[in-house]
């Protein structure tokens, strides 16, 4: 079981919120412990209004250091989960960003090549589980292999 930290876009907009959903079902279903899983709520908005900023931010920047692997879906952009992938990178911790093939993607993200991140277009949520499952059950592919979007980003 591996503690893993899930980014979803929150004040960015909640397009993906039913995708980022499943991949929290999925990977509870796996028996890891998904430690950023009120990202999922449908009532985030309320749920958060009882916490300051601050609050949020030092409850987050706990969670994230307690991951053994950070998991973002990219699809919406979004300024926190951006500062979410920077914070795991500077502490040397393995990402991997998922988007939506055929989305325009910020080249901050595509770009990166810093140690343990991994990036990865999908076409279907089959196609995701895929990728979500071998990031976290093959510590080689982390060593050794780069998951490449499938099309030009931007």
């Amino acid at each position: 079981m591996m503690k893993i930290y899930f980014c979803g876009s929150i004040a960015g907009g909640r397009k993906f919120e039913d995708v980022y959903g499943k991949i929290v079902d999925y990977l509870k279903a796996q028996a890891h412990q998904v430690l950023s899983e009120h990202i999922v709520r449908k009532d985030i908005f309320e749920y958060e209004r009882q916490f300051t900023p601050q609050q949020i931010f030092q409850r987050d920047i706990e969670m994230l250091n307690q991951a053994d692997r950070v998991i973002a879906e990219i699809s919406n952009p979004s300024l926190g989960v951006g500062y979410e992938i920077c914070h795991a990178l500077q502490r040397n911790m393995k990402v991997l960003c998922v988007y939506q093939n055929g989305l325009y993607v910020s080249r901050m993200i595509t770009g990166n090549t810093m140690p343990g991140i991994r990036i990865s277009s999908y076409r279907k949520f089959d196609d995701l589980i895929k990728i979500v499952d071998r990031f976290v059950t093959d510590d080689e592919l982390l060593e050794t292999d780069e998951i490449k979007p499938d099309v030009e980003s931007g």
